[in-house]
Order: C-alpha cells, then sequence, then structure tokens
C-alpha cells in the first residue's frame, strides 16, 4: 500500500467474493500487537514505512481495528527473503509484484522528491535568514519541511497559538525547565498572518534577546534567533557584559535546538504531518572565526575553544509523530550534532536518551 499511494487496513471484516460482508470481533488490541504491528512496518521492510496509524473502533462484541498506511515518497519499498527481494503494489484487491519499469520509475520519483524537498529547504532557510544583522551577532536558522504535506484544514489564529504555545512548553521540557529559551521572546501568544503562514514575531526589534517563528499551512516550520553576543555577567556597575557577536556558548545551542524540535513536533501535530526534513546553520558575515564556548556546572570553560571558520549544515530526517522516547532521541542527537563541531562531545542540558531506548 505504502508502494501505491497509501491504504487503509481494516481487521475485524468478513469477505465474500473479495467484497466486505459482515463484522467480526478482532479481539482486544494491547500494547504488545500495536507495537507489532508498528515494528513490521519499520523493521521488515525497507526503506521503512513510518508514520503508521493504528485505531481502535467499537466495543466487544465486535471490536476492529484500522491501520492507516500513509502515502510514502521513499518508494519503492522492497521486502527481502534472504537474497532475494521484491517490491509488491495493490492492485484494487489483490497484491502483485513489480516489473522493473514500474521499480525504476519509482526510484526516479523518490530522486525528484528529494531535489524538491532540497528546493524547499533552501528557500525556506533564505527567507528566515533574511534581514538579520549577521555581521553584528552570530545567528541560529533553523528550519523544516514535511517530506509528504497533508494539507489538513487551514490554519487560523487559534491552531497558530497551539503550536507555538506547546513548542514552547515542549523546549523547556527537552531541557529540564532551565536556560534562556528564544521562543520566550516571540510574541507565541499573538501570531501575525503572513503568505500561507502564521509568524510570532520577536518582542524586541534589536539586541540579542530577539526571535522569529512560523508555522506554514503546509506544516513547515522555522527558528530565527541570534546566539552570539549573549550576557554573561555583570560589572562593578550592574551593567550586563556581553561576549562577541562571534562567540556562542553551547547553553545557546541547546536551548535552540530544543525550541525548534519542539515547534517541529507541535506543528506536526495540529497539521497531522509525520516525517519531516530539518536543516540547522549558523549565519555570520564577518570574517572572524566562530567560537563555541564550553558551558558546565560552573559556568564557562574558556579552555581553548573551538575556532570554527564555518558551520556545517546540521541535516537530517525525523519521525515528528513518533513516541516520546524516540523523538527524544532526535532531539539529543540534532544538539549533539551541532555542539560536535565546537568539539563539544555531548549536551549538558538536554539528557542522552537511557541505553534501553537506543
Amino acid at each position: 500500500m505504502a508502494n501505491s499511494g497509501g491504504g487503509i487496513i481494516v481487521y475485524g471484516v468478513t469477505e465474500s467474493q473479495r467484497s466486505a460482508a459482515a463484522r467480526t470481533d478482532v479481539g482486544v488490541l494491547d500494547e504488545k500487537h500495536e507495537r507489532a504491528l508498528r515494528a513490521a512496518a519499520i523493521n521488515a521492510i525497507t526503506p521503512p514505512v513510518f508514520g503508521l496509524e493504528v485505531l481502535r473502533i467499537g466495543e466487544h462484541p465486535k471490536r476492529a481495528v484500522v491501520v492507516e498506511v500513509p502515502a510514502s515518497l521513499d518508494g519503492p519499498h522492497l521486502i527481502y527473503r534472504g537474497e532475494y527481494f521484491g517490491a509488491p503494489i495493490r492492485n484494487d484487491a489483490d497484491t502483485v509484484w513489480m516489473r522493473e519499469p514500474q521499480i525504476e520509475a519509482m526510484y526516479r520519483a523518490r530522486f525528484d522528491e528529494r531535489r524538491h524537498s532540497t528546493e524547499t529547504l533552501d528557500t525556506l532557510y533564505a527567507e528566515a535568514a533574511r534581514g538579520r544583522d549577521a555581521d553584528r551577532r552570530a545567528w541560529l536558522i533553523a528550519v523544516a519541511h514535511p517530506r509528504s504535506p497533508r494539507f489538513f484544514p487551514k490554519l487560523n489564529y487559534a491552531s497558530a497559538s497551539e503550536v507555538f504555545e506547546n513548542a514552547h512548553l515542549l523546549g523547556r521540557e527537552f531541557t529540564g525547565q532551565t536556560g534562556y529559551h528564544p521562543l520566550e521572546s516571540a510574541d507565541t501568544e499573538g501570531p501575525r498572518p503572513g503568505l500561507r503562514r502564521w509568524v510570532a514575531p520577536s518582542k524586541k526589534a534589536a539586541g540579542w534577546k530577539q526571535a522569529w517563528a512560523s508555522v506554514h499551512q503546509s506544516g513547515s516550520v522555522t527558528l530565527a534567533t541570534p546566539v552570539g553576543g549573549h550576557p554573561f555577567e555583570m560589572d562593578a556597575g550592574g551593567k550586563l557584559m556581553h561576549r562577541q557577536g562571534f562567540e556562542i556558548e553551547s547553553s545557546a545551542f541547546e536551548c535552540t535546538v530544543a525550541d525548534f524540535m519542539g515547534l517541529v513536533r507541535a506543528g506536526a501535530q495540529v497539521t497531522g504531518n509525520h516525517e519531516y526534513d530539518l536543516r540547522i546553520g549558523i549565519e555570520w558575515t564577518v570574517n572572524q572565526r566562530l567560537s563555541i564556548l564550553r558551558v558546565d556546572q560552573r559556568g564557562v570553560s574558556f579552555d581553548d575553544p573551538a575556532r570554527l571558520h564555518g558551520f556545517t549544515l546540521v541535516e537530517r530526517s525525523v519521525d515528528a509523530a513518533a513516541s516520546e522516547r524516540t523523538y527524544a532521541d532526535y532531539v539529543y542527537e540534532v544538539a549533539r550534532d551541532c555542539l560536535n563541531q565546537g568539539e563539544i562531545l555531548e549536551p549538558r542540558m538536554i539528557d542522552p536518551p537511557p541505553a534501553a531506548w537506543r
């Protein structure tokens, strides 16, 4: 079904001449059975099928289970049997095996989709980075786009506000309620309409405490905030002392990644999307190497901070509808990818998932 645009499987219906004839009870769908269904879609199929929806319908004596298989852009999905593999496809009530021309066409469609996804991320990133004072302080730009957008009912003021507020709460959860989070500086309670999107503008027009966030009708989300030039202590006169624009504390990375990943998950929940492509980068236009400062329990350590000629874009795909455990793993891994570029081994504020989760 994933190879033919998705579909629905109903357990609890008897058939006669390939047509539904009557209801029948399928018993209790417990957690073990549900996990087995999801595991089959991930472990028995290559590439995996994410975003499976499993729904319970009715009560005894006519309990049914509906499994919704989403449309996939990663086709052809293959089934392996030892050294052999095949690509099944649904044809009305039958399942048949694809021929070589069909497989070729599906691979071509997959590559075209990846190129389109890259172009979409390019556009989102350029829009989010436009107009930032990257000559004064380093900015973190983060964008995400659903690989197969589901155009649910149009986002309105209430649903956009829900996305931003939930994102703020999730960001706090990921870091244990500590640190400065950029969404605190965005007007998440009063989003404004934009071109097929809602925007949470920054409450301040200048300075280090700025943030712009957006959620699009397609489910795409963006976040832009300065991560360089944050304050670190007060001088003798009680005035805040700020770091240089090229100096980025590791805590700024962690809090911003946490808020961004919260925005992705909150946007997916409201728009009904699942798999997202992410991109995170740093915009800094001055000919001065970036410094990522280690932050530990005692504060900032200046012991030989990393000096970067540039920041490599962090890109990956995540299932925004995954379980809390799996998504927490995504958050940790994305933050770690950012910090590793500054020779920092792992996040401090975002807890690593227990070994049993991996």
